[in-house]
């Protein structure tokens, strides 16, 4: 009897021990990754998601034609809209939701190496929990580090924007026409306010979607660097 069960007790150690090593043979090989190595990792992510991403909200239409971040106009606006539409100024209300988000584009080409240095000087406290988080964690600590500071330095470059691309000109236009209408409530919003902020949140929203790609598609991973950090978190 007590022969059968040490070879009972023997043949579990043995499957246990297949069991075991199927695990350690899955593992990132290479020895254990530091938080400096997982930071990287994460910096790289959102560097991809600055160069692959928000490079294309640059170019002519990238607001514009991506429902991902496309500006409407903002809400206190809505009635605005609606009002020159019922009178035969479609044409200026579509120029006005255009301007804006030529000036995001246009602003962001300009800051676009803000975010780049934002990246670069970012430091990850708890990288590993960042890299175990949500799909668009990294992102989101980004957004947390450096939205204050961005929108700082990112306001005055979409202020320029506005002159530059013609879309105070083309508002002030569409703002007169409205409060011409009887009976209207004046209005003067301040844009440039809006447009930075949603301009900020269309850069975020791209980079997480470079990140997702990175964390759900093996092939997304383009660097060394990348294939050891992320493989930890599939």
């Amino acid at each position: 009897m007590k022969k059968i069960i040490i070879a009972f007790v023997g043949l579990l150690m043995l499957n246990s021990c297949a069991e075991l090593q199927q695990v350690v043979n899955q593992l990132p090989q290479g020895g254990t990754l530091g938080n400096a190595d997982i930071a990287a990792g994460l910096r790289q992510a959102l560097d991809f998601g600055i160069d692959k991403q928000v490079q294309k909200l640059t170019l002519k239409d990238g607001f514009y034609n991506n429902s991902l971040v496309k500006i409407l106009m903002p809400e206190e606006l809505q009635k605005v809209d609606k009002a020159l539409r019922k009178i035969g100024l479609g044409s200026l209300a579509d120029d006005g939701i255009k301007m804006l988000n030529r000036a995001a584009e246009d602003a962001v080409k300009e800051a676009t190496p803000i975010f780049v240095n934002a990246v670069k000087d970012i430091t990850f406290t708890d990288a590993k929990n960042i890299l175990l988080g949500a799909d668009n964690a990294a992102t989101q600590y980004l957004e947390g580090k450096t939205t204050t500071a961005l929108y700082n330095k990112f306001q005055p470059v979409i202020q320029n924007s506005f002159a530059k691309v013609g879309a105070d000109k083309i508002w002030t236009n569409l703002i007169n026409n409205y409060n011409r209408i009887p009976l209207v409530n004046k209005v003067n919003p301040d844009l440039t306010d809006y447009v930075t902020t949603e301009a900020l949140k269309g850069v975020y929203t791209m980079i997480a979607v470079e990140e997702q790609k990175i964390r759900t598609k093996v092939g997304s991973r383009t660097t060394d660097l990348l294939k050891k950090v992320f493989a930890l978190q599939d």
